[in-house]
């Protein structure tokens, strides 16, 4: 839920509408493998391999590293990454937009299917856009492969 208007860019979190419910407070440092059902608030640090089944908004002060995978989309005013010479190690794969604000530092490398950059921002990794998979074959090219074969 990102709403932008006029000369200055506004974003707006809303956590009840965004099905946020899941919450990493200032101070607390969780590792391993994880796993979220609903969005999550990350606001302390997270590392190791780590999937979201919802948004994930890393707050001012918060630092995620690791393989991550976000099933909605990633709103980053913290950090992504560890220090520069390390930045291989940590991936962020979100299949939604990853918004990076003003405050937000990258560092590994991150993977959306959209991206929204705020002036500011701080992106130090490297970024790859995610395409859309044709693993499912429309009607259309099942059809025209069809007729495209010699009758036997």
């Amino acid at each position: 839920m990102a709403e932008m208007s006029g000369i200055q860019d506004t974003l707006t979190i809303d956590p009840v509408a965004m099905n946020v419910v899941n919450r990493v407070a200032p101070g607390c440092r969780l590792s391993g493998e994880l796993v979220y059902e609903g969005g999550v608030l990350l606001q302390g640090e997270m590392s190791g391999q780590i999937r979201i089944k919802g948004p994930l908004i890393v707050w001012g002060g918060g630092l995620i590293h690791g393989r991550i995978k976000v099933y909605g989309d990633l709103y980053l005013f913290g950090q992504f990454g560890l220090d520069e010479g390390r930045s291989l190690e940590s991936q962020l794969k979100c299949n939604g937009t990853a918004f990076v604000s003003h405050s937000g530092v990258t560092t590994g490398t991150l993977l959306a299917r959209r991206l929204q950059i705020y002036e500011g921002a701080d992106l130090r990794g490297p970024f790859r856009m995610l395409r859309q998979r044709r693993d499912v074959p429309v009607l259309r090219d099942t059809l025209e492969t069809e007729d495209s074969q010699p009758a036997v």
